[in-house]
This record gives structure tokens, C-alpha cells and sequence, in this order.
């Protein structure tokens, strides 16, 4: 059975101890309240502190929580946010267009699923909550991309493999993608990730006007393309799911 990190846990238990409390608490009042010797509390209190995550007074030399952890938590409410203000949408997306929904966000280097609703039908499928999807050959990603600077930095300085024969890989070409993904708001992916796949996706934007994530519909190409081109109502439907979930994250004009 692999061995917790000692060090860590200590530093993990003297964030609670910080967040439980209405004031700031001394080194000492954190040592006795752990066990910890005042040299081992100090040395943990100093790393958080760089770190951002632990301010300590320069009045009364006493710790509080840092600014870092309220960044992080802020970024998790965001995501959760964006999730539970797209539910009702999301399954609307899905019962018009008869495909499976996604809704993505910029994670390190990729996408994250943070929602999944099935298509409506009798298939087995599998739930992908949690998977993460590349940023240069979905839909999703090419929507971040295009309208998230930092997914935009990612995607650039980074490797374009090629999935299929119709991955766009070549840096002059893929800014051309994203040029025309801005253009005419949705993005799309006809087998350039997975042979017999398509995708359609749109940027969803919050009160700030920044993109925070993006929606869209995965299907057999046979379903979501027509004449071999993607069907238009199902780039409206796409559309208007996103700029509802803008609206409902409080983005003007949508």
C-alpha cells in the first residue's frame, strides 16, 4: 500500500485548521493544535505562504488563509457554476439534435468534460465525465482555441497530432481553422479525431464577456452530416444552447 506524504498531510491539516476559524491564529496556537514543533509548523507555514495560499500579518505576525486558495475555489465554483447553469439546456440540446452533448473547459492542455448527456435513444454508451479531448482536432477544443487566449498559447506551443488523414496539424493552417471558427461562432469535426465521428460546438461566454467554456453535439457522420456538409439546424440548435447558457451566466447580447 503506497505511504501518504507526511509533510503534505500536515499541510493539508493546517489549511482546515486555518479555514475553520473566524481569526487569524498564531504560530503557536497552530503547532499545540496539530502537535506539531513550532520549527516543523513554521517551515510548512513559510512553503504555504510562498505558495500564496497562507498571508500571515505583519502587525501581529499571525496566519490567515491566502489569496491563492480563494483563486482556486473561485475556479472550481466557476466550473460548477457553468455546469449547473447548462443542465436544463444541455438536455433540451440533446433531445432536439438526438445526439450526445458535451460541455467542455480548458484543462492544462486539453479539454475536460464536465458534462455528458446521452443521446436519447436505447444505445449502450459510456459516460465521459472527466475524459479530457484534444484541443486541436474537436470541436470543443477549436472553440476554446479560437476564443481563449490561454487555450489559444496551449494549442500553439504545443504538439498537433494527427488523429486521422483530416487532422489539421500544419500551425498556418490550423490558425486559418480557428480564424474561420471565430468568424461564424461554432466549430466543427468531421472525422479529424475519430474515423466516422462528427462534432459541432460554440463558445459559451460568462457576465465578463470571457469564455469559460464550450457546448457541443457528437454523432455518426451518416446523422450530423448531410450531402457532405454538417446539417444547419443542428448549428443553430448548438448555437442557441450556448448563448442561452451565456445568458444564463449573465452575458449581455445573446
Amino acid at each position: 500500500m503506497a505511504r501518504n506524504i507526511q509533510s503534505l498531510e500536515r499541510a493539508a491539516a493546517m489549511l482546515r485548521l486555518l479555514a475553520g476559524g473566524e481569526r487569524r491564529l498564531g504560530l503557536s496556537d497552530i503547532a499545540s493544535s496539530l502537535g506539531l514543533a513550532k520549527g516543523t509548523a513554521h517551515g510548512i507555514l513559510r512553503t504555504l505562504q510562498q505558495e500564496g495560499f497562507v498571508e500571515q500579518d505583519d502587525t501581529s505576525g499571525r496566519y490567515q488563509l491566502g489569496a491563492e486558495l480563494l483563486r482556486l475555489g473561485t475556479t472550481y465554483l466557476d466550473v460548477h457554476e457553468l455546469r449547473a447553469r447548462a443542465l436544463v439546456w444541455t438536455d433540451d440540446l440533446a433531445r432536439s439534435s438526438g445526439e450526445s452533448v458535451y460541455l467542455g473547459v480548458l484543462h492544462q492542455q486539453g479539454v475536460l468534460i464536465v458534462h455528458h448527456v446521452f443521446r436519447p435513444d436505447d444505445s449502450r454508451q459510456v459516460l465521459e465525465i472527466g475524459a479530457m479531448q484534444p484541443l486541436h482536432s474537436t470541436a470543443l477544443g477549436k472553440v476554446l482555441s479560437a476564443y481563449d487566449p490561454v487555450a489559444h498559447s496551449e494549442v500553439v506551443e504545443g504538439h498537433r497530432k494527427a488523429f486521422t488523414d483530416r487532422t489539421v496539424c500544419e500551425l498556418g493552417a490550423f490558425e486559418g481553422v480557428l480564424d474561420l471558427t471565430r468568424a461564424r461562432g461554432y466549430a466543427i469535426d468531421v472525422e479529424e479525431t475519430w474515423e466516422g465521428v462528427a462534432s459541432i460546438a460554440a463558445p459559451i461566454h460568462d457576465r465578463r464577456r470571457m469564455p469559460v467554456g464550450a457546448v457541443g453535439i457528437t454523432g455518426a457522420v451518416e446523422r450530423v452530416c448531410r450531402d457532405g456538409e454538417v446539417r444547419p439546424e443542428l448549428i443553430a440548435a448548438v448555437r442557441d444552447c450556448a448563448r442561452a447558457v451565456s445568458r444564463d451566466l449573465g452575458a449581455a447580447r445573446f
